[in-house]
């Protein structure tokens, strides 16, 4: 009898370009479908496409020409819980919320991950910066009405 997934750990290297969020995307919902709840799946390829995208297009690279891209997957007693580290080479100012007009292209992305995470944030160190985003269990309420629609 199963009693639900071990704690795990992923690392990737993908390019500082616009196919890194894309290979990011994919490698995740590859290791974490069937794993955890669908509805957590698709928030957290969403903030990582988010999270990998302003690394891109907003930071440096790491050496290499890279971003490091990880996730960690803790069994709870209330279900999985994930945490998401897209770390780059940094920039001048770090990430920030902005405010978006309505017919704006951009300036929502940290919206978003607000919106879906549990909670984010940002660390720096020698090598850079890594914005991290934490979901805590889906609730069971949730996954129903996923699974129902």
């Amino acid at each position: 009898m199963s009693t639900g997934p071990a704690e795990r750990s992923w690392c990737v290297v993908v390019p500082h370009d616009a196919t890194g969020a894309r290979l990011a995307r994919h490698r995740l919902a590859d290791e974490l479908t069937g794993v955890v709840p669908p509805v957590l799946v698709a928030d957290l390829v969403a903030v990582l496409a988010e999270l990998v995208g302003n690394a891109v297009r907003h930071a440096d690279a790491l050496p290499g020409g890279v971003v490091r891209v990880a996730w960690r997957l803790r069994p709870t007693g209330q279900g999985p819980s994930v945490e998401l580290r897209v770390t780059d080479g940094g920039s001048g100012a770090g990430p920030c919320m902005r405010t978006a007009s309505p017919d704006a292209a951009d300036g929502r992305g940290l919206h978003i991950v607000a919106g879906l995470a549990s909670g984010w944030g940002v660390e720096r160190d020698g090598l850079g910066q890594s914005v991290w985003a934490r979901f805590d269990p889906v609730p069971a309420q949730r996954t129903d009405l996923v699974a129902a629609g």
